[in-house]
């Protein structure tokens, strides 16, 4: 079952038979058929005729609708989860405290290991550099430190300093001169390195919301990420372990393989078009929103982003739970397996996926 992304300014998607076919507004014409489709990705101005719907909506094929920059403008789904007993066990953990602190830490601890072994890298083909060795132990020691925490403020204490070293760190890793990066920015990213971080994080977000989805959890309950209105928490908890070794590793070989070039960007002011930036899903409490410029992926960058990250997936790790290879893709639908067991009380701890 494959993901397929319509990406066009007014392209249209229409049915010939029993097969999808989509018009480019330069006359060429893809096709793909129903039963080898999961999820379709629609990124721009794209029409969609009555029959193609009937046909989306008889097949029960998720679809997501991005704008042209990549940010989520909603989704096509058919079934809500007929769980409820499980969620139900889901909102009674919100006031299980002992619960919660362990969540946090195995989350956190698991989201550093990964942060630490990509740093190592780094820190590998930079034996000059001693900063990106003092960042190394820094981490080491803050793994050590992180069981002993006795609460969750101080667990998120830990996430916040170890990720300013960690993207330190991942400055040094990319060579292109033209590269911009002076440290994690969002909504808007201010650089071009941040624009493919945001990009591949908003990607990632979607495809656990898919999985997470199907097990029949309710998004928006989750432990680390405290429950706000409208944040799809346990979404941004699951991501945690993934972030390091999928997107930022892919983002570095972007760079660093020339697949991207400064033409595949372009930097616009937010205050004239606020309803066109790629804003990605917040996952932390400070929604305040730059005025300054911003970079996003042109289309032809988006476009490669998309195609590096969907192979990205098909690699292969070995799965320790498992004990055998997995492409990325089924490791992410295992871990969120493994969350729902966690919460139906059929396993006693969360262990994330953590990479060498």
């Amino acid at each position: 079952m494959a993901d397929i992304y319509l990406i066009s300014d007014y392209g249209k998607l229409f049915r010939n038979n029993r097969v999808f076919n989509f018009l480019y507004p330069n006359g060429t014409v893809s096709r793909f058929f129903p039963h080898n489709t999961e999820r379709i990705f629609i990124i721009g101005n794209i029409e969609i005729t009555p029959d193609a719907f009937k046909m989306l909506m008889h097949n029960k094929i998720e679809v997501i609708f991005l704008n042209k920059n990549g940010i989520f403008n909603g989704k096509l789904v058919f079934d809500d989860s007929k769980n409820v007993l499980l969620r139900k066990k889901q909102y009674d953990k919100l006031n299980n405290r002992e619960f919660i602190l362990k969540w946090c830490k195995n989350i956190i601890d698991g989201k550093i290991r990964n942060q630490l072994s990509f740093a190592n890298r780094i820190k590998r083909k930079h034996k000059e550099i001693k900063e990106l060795h003092d960042t190394v132990e820094t981490m080491k020691t803050m793994i050590e430190k992180l069981p002993l925490a006795t609460n969750t403020n101080e667990v998120r204490g830990y996430e916040g300093a170890a990720s300013r070293l960690y993207f330190g760190a991942l400055k040094r890793a990319i060579q292109p001169h033209w590269a911009e990066f002076e440290g994690r920015s969002m909504n808007p990213p201010r650089d071009n390195v941040n624009a493919v971080l945001s990009f591949s994080y908003t990607l990632l977000n979607h495809l656990v919301e898919t999985y997470v989805l199907s097990e029949g959890m309710d998004t928006y309950v989750g432990y680390l990420h405290t429950v706000e209105y409208g944040r799809k928490s346990l979404i941004f908890d699951i991501m945690e372990e993934f972030r390091s070794p999928l997107c930022d590793t892919l983002t570095v070989a972007l760079f660093n393989l020339g697949i991207l070039q400064p033409d595949d960007f372009r930097t616009i002011n937010f205050s004239n078009t606020d309803d066109e930036y790629p804003l990605e899903p917040m996952d932390d409490e400070d929604e305040r929103v730059s005025t300054r410029k911003g970079v996003l992926l042109t289309k032809d960058g988006l476009k490669k982003v998309i195609e590096r990250f969907e192979a990205k997936l098909e690699e292969e790790y070995y799965y320790m739970p498992l004990q055998k290879q997995l492409a990325y893709r089924k490791i992410i639908a295992e871990q969120v397996k493994h969350c729902k067991r966690i919460i139906n009380d059929e396993e006693n701890e969360y262990r994330p996926f953590t990479v060498k």
